[in-house]
């Protein structure tokens, strides 16, 4: 967008079009104007790109890599979640730690295994299953189960293996889909949700907030690439070809990306605010673009 808008506009300006324009009529705020219904458009564009089809086509990817190897791996360590679960009898609730190894060809999980612990925090059940499927309600149904259980006497531990169980918690499809999967196969309301969940269970969140309000913020980027198209139609016809206006556009975009991407790894380690850490790139392009704008404008 800001390529093309930069070649379009030096184009216009190259051939004296947009000084004629303005002679006529065209004041800065009304082309300010017309590039903001523009970038409306383009907007709208990215939405359903960004939050359709792009995460619709990644989760179409991930479930062909595991259909051609039988399983995906989820990381080095795999995926850790955790959950508070009722204690027996209505007691106190339990901390439940959960680790999934590897995401089935079929959508199931491989190589489960559920830690329960007493409001003390000690391990009182240990739960190893090959498969998982997971339903929205909650429920686990866990095949090829081992259970251990650790009594109320020092060392005393039951074993027990059965062919499958249910096993009940807060942890639904959508929030485990969520962990196992890749955050580009997530839709803006599923990374809100996600981070919500971790914050809930006091885990780290920062680094989902932080594309949930880069992911809900990227339409956005259409004005401020726009804002930065702007300007090169208020350059002079002799201030350079369009070729190295177009390259000057390139070294810009990529600029913007690369402060993107520096911005969420420096809110993460500085612990900004997620929405400061996904907003500064973009608000501080606009703010020079506009400030670029405001002085072709006033002395050329």
């Amino acid at each position: 967008m800001l390529i093309g808008s930069i070649y379009a506009l030096s184009r216009l300006a190259q051939s004296s079009e947009f000084t004629i324009l303005r002679t006529a009529g065209l004041g800065p705020g009304r082309a300010l104007g017309m590039l903001t219904a523009l970038g409306l458009v383009f907007a709208l564009l990215t939405l359903l790109v960004g939050d359709l089809l792009a995460p619709a086509a990644e989760q179409k990817n991930v479930s062909l890599k595991a259909a051609a190897s039988g399983s995906l791996s989820v990381g080095p360590a795999g995926a850790w979640l955790r959950d508070r679960v009722e204690g027996p009898q209505g007691g106190q609730p339990r901390s439940v730690s959960v680790h999934v190894a590897r995401l089935g060809a079929r959508g199931d999980l491989q190589g489960v295994r559920i830690y329960e612990f007493d409001p003390e925090g000690r391990l009182q059940q240990r739960i190893e299953a090959q498969r998982a499927v997971v339903d929205e309600e909650g429920r686990w149904q866990l095949s090829e189960v081992r259970v251990d259980t650790w009594g109320e006497g020092e060392g005393l531990v039951r074993v027990g293996q059965v062919p499958s169980m249910q096993w009940s918690g807060n942890l639904k499809a959508s929030v485990v889909s969520a962990a196992v999967l890749p955050v580009g196969t997530m839709t803006t309301l599923e990374l809100w949700r996600y981070s919500r969940h971790l914050s809930r269970q006091d885990q780290a969140f920062a680094q989902h907030a932080i594309a949930f309000w880069k992911k809900a913020l990227y339409p956005m980027a259409c004005f401020v690439m726009l804002g930065l198209a702007l300007p090169f139609a208020y350059l002079h016809a002799r201030g350079g070809g369009i070729s190295w206006k177009v390259f000057g556009g390139i070294m810009i975009g990529i600029s913007f990306m690369v402060f993107n991407s520096l911005s969420s790894h420096l809110g993460l380690l500085q612990g900004w605010s997620p929405w400061v850490a996904a907003a500064a790139p973009g608000f501080v392009y606009l703010m020079l673009s506009l400030a670029a704008f405001g002085w072709l404008v006033r002395y050329r």
